[in-house]
């Protein structure tokens, strides 16, 4: 049995991909193995360096703060950047140049310029440009935003574009304007066709606050690694621990783009049932969801 884009094993291949699976698997236990016989050579597993991990002062005083900077940094860049990716992704595909041309040199430039490079920018030399200061946060905030919302435009207007030509078409046949078509046929389309890579985007944005420190910014990684090991020495085991928090706030935000993808699927299918029918004689009526059929008069 075949699907169009996937070949379903046969036994010789059910055969070959266990035994792939187990070297690999033996592979990666033995790399795991090699780093924690290496930390072990290194004195990184002892007691004392992970026993401020059950102290609850390491947890108010560095590890929970750095994580609220992180969550409300990544929370607002993350609303700014799908408003930036939206507006310029339409900006890009209007049909006047004097509109098109300038969003896309926007960005064009903006997915170039390395995002670390963008935050130290914004916060040492935009100063001189307002003649006043620019805090750490916004700093990071704005930097997130010009990169990933550049990126998402671009997966925006590919979605866009993905959308059957027909939908338009039909679209402005019952006299609906450009704006119209994008606000309510193309624009939610391409969101959900582009949600694997939307998400993506966003999980990238996530980790991305980590290069805060570059302004001394007090996000998850400055203050739960740099300013911990500081005080207590032990870089490694705050290391991992860090790594943890950032692979489950992924991993909730990966379930999130999950649930609000399946929600999203089962609206469609609801809408796609009740969408009006042609009856007899040519009238449209609505589908007949209940099963229940009016009386006829």
């Amino acid at each position: 049995m075949s699907t169009l884009l996937y070949d379903h094993p046969g036994p010789r291949a059910r055969v070959r991909n266990r035994i792939l699976s187990v070297v690999f698997g033996i592979g990666l236990a033995a790399v795991l193995w090699w780093v924690y016989a290496k930390f072990d050579q290194a004195n990184q597993w002892e007691g004392w360096l992970w026993k401020p991990f059950t102290e609850a002062a390491t947890w108010t005083q560095f590890i929970l703060p750095g994580l609220r900077a992180t969550l409300w940094a990544a929370a607002v860049a993350m609303v700014l950047s799908l408003a930036f990716g939206i507006i310029f992704a339409v900006g890009r595909l209007s049909d006047h140049w004097w509109i098109s041309v300038p969003a896309g040199a926007v960005v064009e430039f903006f997915r170039a310029v390395p995002l670390l490079l963008m935050i130290f920018f914004i916060f040492y030399g935009v100063p001189f440009l307002i003649q006043g200061p620019v805090s750490a946060f916004w700093a990071v905030v704005v930097g997130l935003t010009l990169y990933n919302g550049s990126v998402l435009a671009e997966a925006f207007r590919a979605g866009i574009r993905s959308v059957p030509t027909g939908q338009s078409e039909a679209a402005y046949a019952v006299g609906m304007r450009k704006s119209q078509v994008m606000q309510l046929i193309l624009v939610p389309q391409a969101a959900r066709a582009m949600l694997p890579v939307i998400v993506s985007q966003l999980v990238v944005l996530l980790k991305d606050t980590a290069l805060g420190y570059i302004v001394a910014f007090p996000e998850l990684l400055q203050r739960g690694v740099n300013d911990l090991s500081a005080n207590r020495g032990n870089v490694v085991a705050a290391a991992m621990v860090v790594a943890v928090i950032y692979i489950v706030l992924n991993s909730l935000l990966t379930s999130l783009a999950g649930w609000l993808d399946r929600r999203s699927s089962r609206r469609a299918f609801r809408i796609s049932k009740q969408t009006p029918k042609p009856g007899p004689g040519g009238t449209a009526t609505a589908g007949n969801v209940t099963g229940v059929t009016e009386p006829q008069g």
